[in-house]
């Protein structure tokens, strides 16, 4: 299963930051592992650059290959 995001903590290192987020985002035993990372190592774009970076992707029909039949016994993907 990929990792999923599902939010934000404060820490003051970074086993601390895996125990406060295995606490806050792990409560229904549904976490398999935790990864964190620091927020200024994060890199993000701007929302005012949605059309320029993602447009390109529009003519590249095998970039979400919809047209393929998984078979049931795959699982999840």
């Amino acid at each position: 299963m990929s990792h999923r995001h599902f939010g934000s903590l404060h820490a003051p290192n970074a086993e601390m930051a895996i125990k406060n987020a295995r606490d806050v985002y792990t409560r229904r035993n549904e976490g398999v592992s935790i990864w964190v990372v620091q927020a200024n190592d994060i890199a993000a774009s701007s929302p005012s650059d949605k059309g320029p970076l993602y447009e390109p992707a529009e003519d590249k029909v095998y970039r979400h290959p919809s047209f393929y039949k998984i078979p049931d016994d795959i699982g999840a993907m």
